[in-house]
């Protein structure tokens, strides 16, 4: 299914549906067969030692996600996350961003299922890999 609502529109979306992480999440990249989205990490998302906190990589791949779907339904901002497993593989590398690579797997009417993997800013590493399925609501 193709992009409905693009780079620009999903991330005015975003500022509007969730103020409370305004400035965190970028849309780097929105296209057909990838969602990238870039974690802007501060210290607030950081745990001992220096690294980006579980917490913090959990919200990135629940985002990219929830973009991957919007773009091609549209604004349903009531589309929410039914399941989420994810797996830690490595620390993220300290001072450094983390970006989303997010893939839709399938759209149907009901549930969209995701693949993401997360990958520290400047690496090919994945730090993360994270499936995640979504519920939209009925139309009407």
């Amino acid at each position: 299914m193709s992009i409905v609502v693009g780079k620009d529109e999903m991330a005015a979306f975003l500022a509007e549906v969730f103020p409370q992480v305004d400035g965190m999440f970028t849309i780097e990249r929105l296209e057909n067969d990838l969602t990238v989205m870039r974690l802007h990490a501060h210290d607030r998302h950081l745990r001992p030692g220096g690294t980006v906190s579980g917490p913090a990589m959990f919200s990135l791949a629940d985002v990219a996600a929830y973009v991957a779907t919007m773009s091609r339904i549209g604004r349903e901002a009531l589309t929410v996350t039914t399941h989420c497993s994810i797996d830690f593989m490595r620390k993220p590398e300290a001072g450094r961003d983390v970006l989303a690579h997010a893939r839709l797997l399938k759209l149907g009417r009901s549930l969209s299922v995701t693949d993401v993997l997360l990958f520290s800013d400047g690496s090919d590493k994945p730090v993360a890999h994270a499936s995640l399925t979504y519920s939209i609501p009925p139309k009407g």
